[in-house]
């Protein structure tokens, strides 16, 4: 593992227990050498995990829409800091930028990025982990979701999304502990 994508907030959440999980687990990620990759702005959970990484040493690159970056909300501190025109060509940036998917804690964009690397995972588009960095149960009521779906037979036979409710946890399925 080389590079992790990191989808979260662009927001903070009501509560400090979200940025101090973001902060701690980017920097471990850091001081074990492995880069993120995430969406390139500098507010909210995005800020956070990028200040992190690059306080303990860490290459951290951004992938931002024009759009976004042109609303002043990119970082510029970065390692590298990507210039796309769409959603679409972020995510697939990332994507391919990426050796894993990780989901902290955020917003739709959050859960849209989420599923939808999970789906091409399930289509046997790549063949890299997802996984949920569930602080405090944030992803419980997905996963009640994805139970229900399954239960009521629409799911199919796809990639696992792991669940990881620790730094360690999200360590120990990234091999690094």
């Amino acid at each position: 593992m080389k590079r992790l994508a990191i989808y979260c907030g662009a927001r903070s959440g009501r509560d400090d227990k979200y940025r101090q999980a973001a902060a701690n687990l980017a920097s471990q990620l850091a001081k074990r050498g492995i880069g993120i990759v995430y969406g390139g702005g500098h507010t909210g959970l995005m800020g956070v995990v990028a200040d992190a990484a690059l306080a303990a040493g860490g290459e951290v690159i951004g992938v931002i829409p024009s759009t976004l970056h042109d609303k002043e909300v990119g970082h510029t501190g970065l390692s590298q800091l990507i210039h796309v025109k769409t959603m679409h060509e972020r995510k697939a940036t990332m994507a391919q930028l990426a050796d894993g998917f990780l989901a902290l804690p955020g917003g739709i964009g959050t859960l849209d990025e989420l599923i939808e690397i999970w789906c091409w995972a399930g289509l046997g588009d790549h063949h890299k982990p997802c996984a949920c960095f569930d602080v405090d149960q944030y992803w419980q009521a997905l996963f009640d979701l994805l139970d229900h779906i399954e239960q009521e037979g629409f799911a199919h036979s796809s990639a696992e999304l792991a669940r990881l409710a620790s730094p360690e946890e999200v360590l120990r399925w990234l091999n690094l502990s």
